[in-house]
C-alpha cells in the first residue's frame, strides 16, 4: 500500500464517480479502477459497491475513509511542521540562563522571539555558568546565557550585554543612607560571594576590584544563586558586590548603592555548540543579536 492509493481512495469516496475522480487526479479512469481494486485486495475487504449507474461506500469503506482522512491530515501537519522547522519557524529551542540574566536583557529577548516566531516552543532552565557548559556538552540545551570567558573550542559565544557592579547592603547598615559607597569603606565587612568555579569571570572581576582598594574581601558565606546572595544580605549576613541589574530584584531589607570608584564591567554572553546547525537555533541567535544592538544603542549617552 502506498500513499497514492489512499489519496485515490479518498478522492473517489468524495466524488463517488470514477470519471470525476480520475479527472481530479489527472489520470485515466481505467488505472484508477485498477488501483482501487488492488487496494481492496490488499486490505481484504470491499470499499465500494459498484453498479453501472452509481458508486457507493460500503460500511467498511465509510469507517476506513474516516481513519484515512485523519492520517492524511496528520501527514499534512507533519509536512507543514517540517517546512517551518527547516526555515527556523517551528520546533523547539532549549535555553539555559544564569539567574542574573532574568533581571536584565533576557526577558526582552524572550518577548521579542515569541512575537517574531510564535510557533517555536521555548524551554527554559535556570543554570549556573558551569552547569550550562556541561548541559551544552550533553546536548541538553541549545543556547546558554552565561558569564564569560569560556575556554572551550567546542562552543561559539558572543558577548551581548555589559553592566557595572553595585553593592548590596542590609537596609540597617551604617552606609545604607549614603548616595554612593566607597569600596575602601567595605574592607572590614564580611562578604557574601559565589564559589569561583560557578562563574570565574565575575568572581575574578569582584576580587580584582577589591584588591585595587588594597584589600582582599573576607568571604563569610558562599551561595550559588544571586537571589540567595541578596537574601543573605537581607538577613544581615554580610554585604555583596553584584551586577547592577540585580537592582531589579527588589528584596525587603536590602538597598543597592552605586560605587564611588569606577567599577569593572561584567559581561553576559550567549553560547551555543559550534556544530549546531539547526535553523531554529540560528533564528533565535539572530533575535538575540538584534535585541543586543537595541540595548547597546539605548545605553549610549
Amino acid at each position: 500500500m502506498e500513499l497514492r492509493h489512499l489519496r485515490y481512495f479518498v478522492t473517489l469516496a468524495e466524488e463517488l464517480h470514477f470519471g470525476r475522480a480520475a479527472e481530479r487526479l489527472h489520470i485515466a479512469q481505467p488505472p484508477l479502477s485498477q488501483q482501487i481494486r488492488q487496494l481492496e485486495v490488499e486490505l481484504g475487504f470491499q470499499l465500494f459497491h459498484r453498479t453501472k449507474r452509481n458508486v457507493e461506500l460500503t460500511a467498511a469503506g465509510q469507517v476506513f475513509l474516516g481513519e484515512v482522512q485523519k492520517i492524511l491530515k496528520h501527514l499534512e501537519q507533519a509536512v507543514q511542521l517540517g517546512r517551518q522547522t527547516s526555515r527556523g519557524l517551528g520546533g523547539q529551542v532549549v535555553v539555559g540562563f544564569v539567574s542574573s540574566a532574568a533581571y536584565n536583557i533576557l526577558p526582552t529577548i524572550l518577548r521579542r522571539f515569541r512575537n517574531c516566531i510564535p510557533d517555536v516552543n521555548l524551554e527554559l532552565h535556570e543554570l549556573t555558568t558551569d552547569q550550562q557548559l556541561q548541559w551544552l556538552r550533553d546536548n541538553r540545551i541549545d543556547v546558554g546565557f552565561l558569564r564569560p570567558p569560556v575556554e572551550d573550542d567546542t562552543f561559539c559565544w558572543e558577548i551581548i550585554f555589559y553592566e557595572s557592579l553595585v553593592v548590596a547592603l542590609p537596609e540597617t547598615h551604617a552606609l545604607a543612607d549614603q548616595s554612593s559607597v566607597s569600596l575602601f569603606s567595605l574592607q572590614t565587612e564580611p562578604f557574601i560571594l559565589f564559589p569561583r568555579p560557578l562563574a570565574p569571570g565575575v568572581y575574578d572581576s569582584i576580587i580584582s576590584f577589591c584588591q585595587q582598594a588594597n584589600f582582599s574581601p573576607t568571604v563569610a558565606q558562599e551561595a550559588i544563586q544571586m537571589q540567595t546572595i541578596v537574601s543573605l544580605v537581607a538577613a544581615e549576613m554580610g554585604v555583596a558586590i553584584v551586577p547592577e541589574s540585580l537592582q531589579n530584584l527588589q528584596r525587603t531589607g536590602v538597598v543597592y548603592k552605586p560605587m564611588q570608584e569606577p567599577t569593572p564591567k561584567v559581561a553576559l554572553a550567549m553560547i551555543w555548540r559550534r556544530d549546531n546547525t539547526s535553523a531554529t537555533v540560528q533564528r533565535f541567535l539572530e533575535v538575540v543579536r538584534q535585541v543586543a544592538i537595541t540595548w547597546e544603542k539605548a545605553a549610549l549617552p
